[in-house]
């Protein structure tokens, strides 16, 4: 894989480059917050490690400036910062998954491993279908009725796999390592908000309504 790694600290960096470089990944080490931005839009990267503080622009912003213009780079976020508002603060900024420092090498490879998974399993030229929503997975866009849906990116995922799994009751378990990784805290509601912040923008104003909460084993989405 070619990845970016975005990290302020000279030893941390020289430690992630040198072990992930032994398992063959290309690495490219920048150590501030414009320098990253600036080589994340305009060179292509499989994968982006990306730390939280940083110089000139911190780690959440440089995040979110990327996601404006890359949705499907898989951002891996680093922190020391690691109370459960942190995590969920770099995930809502488009952050993929979450890993708080001090960490061991082989925990760093495992996400970097679960994160490329997915990337590769994903099939950009799908386009799924309930009932008159649509999500055109080549062109990154969601309709209903023909209009268009502004979603986070987030929000896509979760709808994503969603629509994937049209007629499918899927766990918060199963929901939670799909979009936000193995390292999710299951212990906060925030799949239940996403949930409600899909629905507002996909069913609010619709007799129909497509997203379902099944009690005491998920949520399902299908056409009646």
């Amino acid at each position: 894989m070619n990845i970016l790694l975005i990290e302020d600290e000279p030893k941390v960096a020289g430690f992630i480059k040198k072990g992930l470089e032994e398992e063959f990944h290309k690495v490219t080490v920048t150590y501030d917050g414009n320098m990253g931005c600036k080589l994340a839009l305009e060179e292509d990267f499989n994968l982006i490690v990306l730390d939280v503080i940083l110089p000139h622009i911190n780690g959440f912003d440089v995040c979110k400036k990327i996601r404006e213009f890359k949705k499907d780079v898989p951002i891996l976020m680093l922190s020391a910062l690691g109370t459960v508002n942190d995590r969920v603060k770099g995930l809502e900024h488009g952050a993929d998954d979450y890993l708080t420092k001090p960490f061991h090498f082989e925990e760093l490879l495992a996400r970097i491993k679960a994160l490329d998974r997915r990337r590769s399993m994903a099939l950009p030229w799908t386009v799924y279908q309930v009932d008159d929503l649509k999500m055109d997975c080549s062109k990154k866009i969601v309709t209903r009725n023909s209009k268009v849906i502004l979603l986070t990116v987030k929000e896509y995922m979760l709808l994503e796999v969603l629509m994937a799994n049209k007629g499918r009751v899927l766990s918060r378990t199963t929901i939670a390592e799909a979009v936000w990784g193995i390292n999710f805290d299951r212990g906060t509601n925030l799949i239940d908000v996403y949930v409600n912040y899909l629905r507002n923008k996909v069913d609010k104003g619709y007799t129909k309504q497509l997203i379902h909460t099944v009690i005491g084993m998920g949520y399902v989405i299908k056409d009646n």
